[in-house]
């Protein structure tokens, strides 16, 4: 039988691209070509074919959907699944090498796709986790199949990267019955029936292979992969933190952390040693990324913000899935910028569509329905603190140290004015367009008189602080908010403080607070 090469088709290219497998392209039947044409151009007619929504922004305006690909129903794609093709010598061949590079692109560190249980990520390999051994040093890339879409897609790409194409076709075929609304992974089996094909089907004429490549479905199904590759190798160094978070009280159970550049929201558990991350998931921001600025400019904020509320999906379109979680954008650092806007939400897909593409909301942040109902069952509202970043930076615990040390000896002088009474002392602490948080909302309230009554609260004693949460930002200034209870000696209650400083030359200034109690 006379084996022909065929071009490698954009899916794999994009596993190529993201380090996952590294091999020649593959080569096999002739007739494989005209499968996948029809496997993708299904995607591509029902990613055209699906409903519009609409949302509290996006009402009267179709919003981009990407519906399920349905899988090739054709008899020969049938005949291919109960067929047993021979694997081509030249791809038996490539078959190590696809293997032991896949492993040596991603030794570095350790990979784990989020478990369906929010606990504490095992160190044990978890049953059916596809283990990867490297090139040197007896490291292994370890990628956790616990019963989530998207960890058996990863394992559907590592069998396929280690020859078992056999097994990767069996755990696609499982996860499109699961999740039949899962776009990717549609596209991911159809390729995969591609191979099966038998050796007497027309070939797919050039011209259709060329227009289903420059679909934009298509292209934002393989962004959404290559993404998703890149996050799941490229893990943050163990015990690392993004760098936003200098303390996190323990009233704050748990933490979001955005990381836009590569589509993926990490939940982080604030356990007695520290932050640690837990989960992590596939995430959509804005249609024109990230940097919001004015309303209607379809950008994600970026910032420091925290959850203000917990809808319940009952009350809300289907647009929305599972429900929502507000944040508190425009925060006050926002309205210092003038940034305007409102409406930013963590929220669910539609029923009919299981991701959305990475850049495709009007500004929120869009995870799937399961791993939104994992995030809903750990937040607190008004404790859970959501930091969105262009790129996060992870850093080990001497640097957050560091980064906060001239923070908390800003905090201390301030504290150490309020008791001992030094009113010109207070005073150089304050911004000139300090504002302070009322029920009415921010009002400028005249300095003299915030300051006479910090001084008459204190009366000469020490001021305890506890429950202290700083989260820095990085931006045109640096800015710190800080969360904090505190009593004065000698009183049974105390008053909780939400501030804003921002660092003015080599200064920290108080620009805005909201006092409780």
């Amino acid at each position: 039988m006379q084996v022909r090469t065929r071009p490698l088709n954009p899916l794999l290219a994009a596993l190529l691209a993201a380090g996952v497998l590294a091999c020649t392209p593959l080569s096999g039947h002739a007739a494989e070509r005209q499968a996948h044409g029809k496997s993708a151009r299904a995607a591509a007619k029902s990613a055209a074919a699906a409903p519009a929504a609409k949302s509290k922004k996006e009402a009267g305006r179709a919003v981009p959907q990407r519906s399920a690909a349905a899988a090739p129903a054709s008899r020969a794609a049938r005949r291919a699944e109960r067929t047993a093709v021979r694997t081509p010598a030249p791809v038996r061949a490539a078959l190590p090498a696809v293997a032991a590079t896949a492993a040596a692109t991603a030794a570095t560190s350790r990979v784990v796709a989020h478990p369906p249980a929010m606990g504490a990520v095992d160190n044990r390999i978890a049953p059916g986790a596809a283990a990867v051994a490297s090139g040197g040093g007896g490291a292994q890339v370890l990628l956790q199949s616990g019963g989530t879409a998207e960890a058996q897609l990863i394992e559907v790409y590592q069998l396929f990267g280690r020859g078992e194409t056999q097994q990767a076709l069996d755990k696609a075929r499982l996860l499109v019955k699961a999740y039949p609304n899962f776009q990717l992974a549609q596209l991911v089996y159809g390729d995969l029936l591609a191979t099966r094909i038998p050796p007497n089907t027309a070939l797919a004429d050039a011209a259709s292979v060329a227009r289903l490549r420059g679909n934009p479905a298509l292209t934002e199904l393989h962004e959404e992969s290559r993404r998703r590759l890149q996050a799941l190798r490229d893990r943050p160094p163990p015990g690392t933190v993004p760098s936003q978070f200098l303390a996190l009280s323990q009233r704050s159970r748990y933490a979001i952390a955005v990381d836009a550049s590569r589509s993926r929201l990490y939940l982080l558990e604030n356990a007695a040693n520290g932050l640690q991350v837990v989960a992590d998931y596939y995430i959509s921001v804005g249609k024109q990324g990230t940097d919001k600025l004015v309303e209607g400019d379809a950008r994600t904020p970026l910032g420091v913000y925290y959850v203000t509320s917990n809808l319940d999906p009952r009350s809300l379109k289907d647009f929305y899935g599972a429900g929502a979680l507000p944040i508190n954008y425009p925060n006050p650092y926002d309205n210092l910028l003038g940034r305007t806007g409102s409406g930013i939400w963590l929220h669910g897909t539609p029923p009919d569509q299981f991701a959305r593409p990475p850049q495709a909301s009007d500004g929120c942040v869009v995870l799937s329905n399961p791993d939104l109902k994992q995030i809903l069952a750990k937040v607190q509202v008004g404790a859970t603190p959501v930091v969105i970043a262009r790129s996060l930076e992870w850093v080990a615990p001497p640097k957050v140290r560091t980064l906060a040390e001239p923070f908390e000896t800003a905090l201390s002088a301030w504290l150490q004015a309020r008791s001992g009474g030094n009113e010109e002392k207070l005073r150089s602490f304050y911004a000139n367009q300090y504002q302070r948080a009322t029920r009415r909302g921010p009002t400028t309230a005249p300095l003299d008189n915030v300051l006479r009554q910090e001084l008459a609260t204190a009366q000469g004693r020490n001021i305890q602080l506890k429950d202290t949460s700083f989260l820095m930002w990085h931006d045109k200034s640096d800015t710190v908010m800080a969360t904090f209870g505190e009593v004065v000696a000698g009183e049974r209650t105390g008053r909780t403080r939400r501030q804003y400083w921002v660092r003015d030359a080599n200064s920290w200034k108080l620009f805005h607070e909201d006092v409780s109690g």
